[in-house]
């Protein structure tokens, strides 16, 4: 679904005051060590990240805005990493690569089972956002 061209620009507006916002705070933060890694690599990332921070509920914005939930911005994930549902959907596969909190939303959206190919790696952030969503994670032997 897109947009009309002044709703886009109105969002991208918006995320980029939010951004300009959150940013220099993140950066403090994300040397600690601290923070939720968002990958923004196109059009279609940042509209989803500004559209789940829009429909977080109102304590959640109060945190971003008074800085105690904070991003950083990660590498893109390499095509190599990317996702494959099953054709039944009920699986989610990651062959190689880091699985980051975002392969974990993406099978949790999906109702499917997170499963890590042998090259895979689980991020200590994943593990725990697939214990907070229910995501069920089987690793390939």
């Amino acid at each position: 679904m897109s947009l009309p061209a002044h709703e886009s620009d109105l969002l991208r507006q918006m995320v980029r005051q939010v951004l300009q916002e959150i940013v220099p705070q993140t950066m403090a933060t994300s040397a600690a060590g601290a923070g939720e890694a968002v990958t923004i690599a196109n059009e279609a990332d940042l509209q989803s990240f500004a559209r789940r921070i829009a429909a977080a509920p109102q304590s959640e914005r109060d945190a971003i805005i008074a800085g105690s939930t904070t991003f950083s911005l990660a590498a893109p994930v390499p095509p190599a990493a990317s996702l494959a549902a099953t054709p039944s959907g009920a699986e989610v596969r990651v062959e190689k690569g880091a699985v980051t909190e975002r392969h974990v939303r993406e099978a949790a959206s999906a109702g499917a089972v997170l499963v890590l190919g042998r090259k895979a790696v689980l991020t200590p952030l994943a593990r725990d956002r697939a214990r907070a969503a229910g995501v069920e994670i089987t690793k390939e032997k």
